[in-house]
């Protein structure tokens, strides 16, 4: 297996209010077959499908499938945009879990949960930049 991700699904009860969400934040759909609503990511996709159609994929309850303990991050540029983001975020429809704060390991970031509970962090950290792209470079390195 190649040390990558592809693809990050997110089951969701309303598909279109969820997409709707994402688009409050700038994000643009790209062109996908119907059931599913797909965003281009650097190097990856986000996509938004049908809880109720993962679960019957995977072979599960919606029950068993719940929202693990699991946080997507989304690195930003500079220390005061993580606020920025969070406020644009909650402006949106999203519950701000943690407001924006310094890190002991030197960072700033804070959490919010999407309408249907996903929860993301939005972080600045000096000791990864983000390369001309935007892509996350871990500890400096793209």
């Amino acid at each position: 297996m190649e040390q990558r991700v592809s693809l990050i699904t997110l089951g969701a009860r309303d598909v279109d209010a969820l997409a709707a969400f994402y688009e409050a934040l700038g994000w643009a759909r790209v062109d996908s077959p119907d059931g599913v609503i797909a965003f281009d990511l650097i190097g990856q996709t986000l996509g938004l499908y049908p809880l109720a159609g993962l679960a019957d994929e995977i072979g599960v309850s919606v029950d068993t499938l719940g929202h693990g303990a699991m946080a997507l991050a989304h690195n930003v540029r500079e220390k005061g945009d993580v606020a920025a983001l969070l406020a644009q975020a909650e402006a949106a429809g999203a519950r701000v879990l943690k407001p924006a704060a310094d890190v002991f390991w030197g960072g700033h970031h804070g959490y919010f949960a999407d309408p249907e509970g996903h929860i993301w962090e939005v972080a600045f950290n000096p000791f990864s930049p983000l390369g001309p792209d935007g892509a996350f470079q871990w500890n400096g390195v793209g």
